[in-house]
């Protein structure tokens, strides 16, 4: 699945902020060098406050004020270089599930008969069909999330961000939504770059796993995960991805010693 051309590339990536309380400059990113091609699925795990949220609302240009270079890949002509998908659905609720797949779409100038139209198969294509004029308040978490995913498809973005899009799912409809995803990245072939606490969920998604480092962040180390696709749920309880996950978590909890952080 993976191409070869680079989808996102980011070369001394440094960024800080000033304490409000103290006025001084705090480093939340030392450096980050990553490129990812085409079509990859990756991942960034590390420690609370490392700064892989700040990292990916660079990439999205939400902050701008970095040192550094973020390169992406060009769009196509009736497409988008990126879209967000956030831990909250923040579906419209006044909205329909078919009006808030296509809402981007229309916001870039597309009308309304045009943009249902584009939405309708990435609603089937995220599991939605018949769900196309229910409210938000008639959906579940996840369906709510199947739906704030199609929106992102919807602008056909070259690269896909996702900060703990299942974050706030209970355990069992987050196991489930896994799955879903992998589906769906299958048929859209986008490339992905995955925020997450969950070790396991990290490496059950992606072809690699960057681990930072704690605050100030940067890249510990970008390990491939050598396992094969279709991938079913219980490919967690194999020995090979328990000795990913102990290596990880084996780095992570490093960080957290060094820094006497809970969780060490």
């Amino acid at each position: 699945m993976t191409g070869t051309r680079t989808a996102l590339q980011a070369r001394g990536v440094r960024f800080g902020y000033v304490d409000p309380t103290s006025s001084e400059v705090l480093l939340a990113i030392e450096r980050i060098d990553l490129e990812i091609p085409e079509g990859q699925f990756v991942s960034l795990v590390g420690p609370s406050g490392c700064g892989k949220s700040t990292f990916l609302k660079i990439v999205n240009g939400l902050l701008s004020n970095h040192e550094g270079e973020i390169e992406l890949l060009a769009p196509k002509a009736k497409g988008s270089a990126h879209a967000m998908v956030f831990q909250d659905a923040a579906l419209f609720p006044w909205y329909s599930v078919l009006s808030n797949v296509s809402y981007g779409l229309m916001c870039q100038g597309m009308s309304k008969k045009e943009a249902q139209a584009r939405a309708m198969p990435l609603i089937k294509m995220v599991g939605l069909a018949g769900f196309e004029s229910k409210y938000p308040y008639q959906l579940s978490g996840g369906m709510q999330q199947r739906a704030n995913l199609a929106r992102a498809l919807t602008v056909d973005p070259e690269i896909l961000l996702m900060d703990e899009p299942f974050a706030a799912l209970d355990a069992q409809t987050r196991e489930l939504m896994q799955a879903e995803l992998l589906r769906i990245w299958a048929q859209a072939r986008k490339t992905v770059l995955f925020i997450t606490h969950q070790i396991d969920e990290a490496i059950y998604l992606s072809d690699r796993v960057l681990v930072m480092s704690a605050r100030p962040g940067r890249i510990l180390a970008d390990i491939p995960v050598d396992l094969p696709r279709p991938r079913e749920l219980h490919i967690k309880r194999t020995p090979e991805f328990v000795a990913l996950a102990d290596r990880i978590w084996e780095l992570i909890a490093t960080q957290l010693h060094a820094h006497g952080q809970p969780g060490a």
